[in-house]
């Protein structure tokens, strides 16, 4: 007697799906791309003091192009991950408000941020005097894609609420209202703020990090 097995698909092997995994994969890997390679410049760049100087600012001097590109490089790792998460069916507003961020911080890279409180070595202390076109279109570049960040976080705090997800809910405002708190005292010019804004960069990127894995493993 010959038996005859019918071929089953797995929901792993759907090319869909992979498509989707594969997108959603680079949100795993922006946040944790984008610390590592600008904590190895501030802590090797001469002069670059991270209790005083925002991480923007390693995109001056001779060796400023390697900030640019980790921008632009996590720029374009978040937007696909917004890409992914659409697909996901993670809702129209959160995937939107990412893409936006990734598209942000990209921007951030092409338009370089103006020296200012003293680096590169020989900048004069405090902020820049005559703002350049390209250090304004940084700012808001980053000032757009940071507040895209925290309605992001806000939205799907909501949507996890919704759907019972306690945990996700409360770590999504948590991280998203932090966010907002330091993105609001680094605008106030104070060097006091640099290193909560930098927590604040890590803490939303972690939060990314862990929204990738969950989705990814949930795709």
């Amino acid at each position: 007697m010959t038996t005859t097995t019918t071929p089953t698909t797995t929901r792993g092997c759907d090319p869909a799906t992979a498509v989707t995994r594969s997108l959603l994969g680079w949100g795993a890997v922006a946040g944790p791309f984008y610390v590592a390679v600008s904590l190895a410049q501030a802590s090797t760049r001469d002069g670059f003091d991270l209790t005083r100087h925002p991480w923007s600012l390693l995109e001056n001097g001779s060796l400023g192009w390697i900030q640019s590109v980790n921008f632009v490089l996590t720029g374009a790792m978040v937007a696909a991950f917004a890409v992914g998460l659409a697909r996901a069916g993670a809702g129209r507003w959160a995937p939107r408000l990412l893409a936006l961020y990734g598209a942000g911080l990209a921007a951030a890279g092409v338009f370089t941020a103006d020296p200012m409180a003293g680096f590169p070595v020989g900048t004069p202390a405090g902020p820049a005097e005559a703002p350049s076109w390209h250090g304004t279109l940084h700012l808001a570049a980053g000032g757009i894609g940071f507040l895209a960040m925290i309605a992001a976080c806000l939205v799907l705090g909501r949507r996890f609420a919704a759907g019972g997800r306690r945990g996700w809910a409360l770590a999504s405002r948590v991280t998203g209202v932090s966010f907002l708190a330091a993105f609001a005292g680094i605008t106030t010019g104070s060097t006091a703020a640099t290193l909560p804004f930098a927590a604040g960069v890590v803490l939303s990127f972690g939060w990314l990090t862990a929204l990738a894995v969950d989705t990814y493993r949930n795709a």
